[in-house]
């Protein structure tokens, strides 16, 4: 059997602008705001769906595939 492949969003936390575009794009608020300064990523929340990396004016999140 071959392990399953799940895709997460992953932010450059280095080029965050902290605008919450993110945030408010995520169906499950898998994303938060930490202290005004850049976007975290709750990993057990997101389900990879992409919605916050086509949101992000920054383009600084990226869909990652990981182990499932």
């Amino acid at each position: 059997m071959t392990a399953r492949k799940k895709r997460r969003a992953v932010v450059d936390e280095r080029a965050c602008v902290a605008c919450g575009c993110c945030a408010k794009a995520c169906p499950l608020s898998a994303i938060r705001i930490w202290r005004g300064i850049r976007a975290e990523v709750n990993a057990e929340r997101c389900v990879g769906c992409g919605k916050c990396a086509k949101e992000c004016p920054a383009s600084v999140i990226e869909m990652q595939e990981v182990q499932a």
